[in-house]
């Protein structure tokens, strides 16, 4: 994860693209590869760091930190720390976070859908 530097042209590019295209600024909040997953484990039930690593065994501690903290700084997310010793700290979906639900189902689907068309394609014309 890399940082853009802002007087880069990649980054005028980006944030333009952001203010421009809401489909743009949308992706680049869900984008990263365990964003989804993360959101889709939160959409029952709170969890805790622990229950991630279980959930996701190939995830590691700083990943795994680093996109839960981008969910969080997004909104998307809630971090609760209970004053207890040793500390319990929780996480849940935002109310803005629980209105991705539809979204990540949707997307499951399609790419339920699109799974199986490319591997009817792929038999189609003889490729793996």
């Amino acid at each position: 994860m890399s940082i853009i530097k802002p007087t880069s042209t990649n980054f005028s590019n980006k944030k333009s693209l952001e203010n421009d295209c809401l489909e743009v600024y949308t992706s680049n909040l869900i984008s990263g590869q365990w964003v989804l997953p993360i959101c889709y484990a939160l959409l029952e039930k709170k969890l805790r760091f622990a229950d991630f690593k279980e959930i996701f065994p190939n995830i590691t501690d700083r990943v795994l930190t680093l996109q839960l903290r981008k969910l969080e700084r997004n909104k998307i997310l809630k971090r609760t720390v209970y004053p207890e010793v040793p500390p319990r700290v929780e996480y849940e979906l935002t109310s803005i976070g629980n209105e991705l639900k539809p979204v990540i189902k949707e997307l499951e689907r399609w790419g339920a859908k699109h799974k199986e068309y490319v591997s009817v394609q792929n038999k189609i014309n003889g490729a793996n």
